[in-house]
């Protein structure tokens, strides 16, 4: 087995789409991807069945293409919403997929017949940045992922913080407005109740039901319930006052949590990832603006507020890189 064919297949499951690829042993841009719906009203058996048949197709592709064999595919780097029990491989419960104790590693493991490792989706995007994205060689970094919720990760020292019960990283549910929206998780006025991107589509929608004119409504032909993250984006493109509106209210909500972990957390980098960021300047103008208004100088100073380096891709090769660290203990 020749090390510049050895592969480690990375799963991201996320909210709304589940991605795979294949990523180098030695690391670089993974191979075979393949994006699908996650469709969680399914049911998680049916997910891990589909995931399974995309992790089949995905390696016999590579294998093909580079003339290797089945002992060349190491394992399965897992990422799923959590909270998790990283020992067990089970997802406890995650309110975007309806999971509850749901032994997601043992069931893909068996389903292709290969090791895997579960690790929280977050926490994969965030350590994929720092292995080869954004985050490389920082010392301490925060991710956050902007998706379908919002989810983050801490890198200290080249090691995924996890915490006492593998429930560290979840600042989407930190609360910035203790009386604010209600959040799936249970909570009021947690950050993912404002920023992300279903919830930036039911601030711009409330506005348009009680009367804000705006070109959303064109651009989805009146069907509000079409209306989504993306939506709002391609309205500010056009020069729509009140989606730039949304746009920087989001910002300020997003600074508030990201001010708050630069000065708990004293971070080198901050990397943010998901389609929201396709806003670039429209996003992270006002984002850092506010940043420096809410957080201490000194922290604000030593720190950079990033967008991903590696939009697509992260959560797969931080899958794979997991894998590979709990594996072999290096990378």
């Amino acid at each position: 087995m020749s090390e510049d064919r050895r592969w480690i297949v990375g799963l991201d499951i996320g909210g709304t789409n589940m991605v795979v690829g294949l990523v180098p042993f030695e690391g670089g841009p993974p191979m075979a991807m393949r994006k699908l719906p996650t469709r969680p009203e399914g049911g998680g058996k049916d997910v891990v069945a589909r995931a399974s048949d995309a992790i089949g197709a995905a390696v016999d592709e590579v294998l093909q293409a580079t003339g290797g064999n089945r002992e060349d595919v190491l394992g399965v780097g897992i990422g799923s919403p959590g909270p998790l029990n990283r020992t067990t491989g089970t997802v406890l419960e995650t309110p975007n997929l309806g999971w509850v104790d749901f032994p997601l590693r043992d069931l893909v493991s068996r389903a292709v017949d290969l090791p895997a490792t579960l690790d929280n989706d977050a926490n994969c995007a965030t350590f994929g940045e720092w292995w080869l994205g954004a985050g490389r060689e920082s010392r301490v970094l925060v991710g956050m992922t902007l998706g379908t919720g919002i989810g983050g990760g801490l890198v200290l020292n080249g090691e995924i913080h996890h915490g006492a019960s593998d429930a560290a990283g979840e600042f989407g549910h930190m609360t910035i407005d203790s009386m604010g929206r209600r959040c799936n998780c249970g909570n009021y006025g947690c950050l993912e109740a404002y920023a992300s991107g279903p919830n930036i589509a039911a601030r711009a929608v409330e506005g348009i039901r009680a009367g804000v004119e705006s070109v959303l409504e064109d651009l989805v032909d009146g069907h509000l319930d079409r209306v989504t993250a993306a939506t709002v984006y391609e309205a500010v493109v056009l020069g729509d006052p009140y989606a730039r509106e949304v746009m920087n209210e989001t910002a300020k909500f997003l600074a508030v949590g990201v001010a708050n972990l630069i000065n708990a957390l004293n971070p080198e980098i901050v990397v943010i990832a998901g389609g929201v960021t396709r806003a670039g300047d429209h996003l992270f103008i006002p984002l850092r603006k506010e940043v420096r208004r809410r957080a201490f100088r000194s922290a604000v100073a030593a720190c950079r507020i990033l967008p991903a380096a590696l939009p697509e891709t992260a959560g797969v090769i931080g899958a794979a890189a997991v894998f590979k660290k709990e594996t072999f203990g290096f990378l």
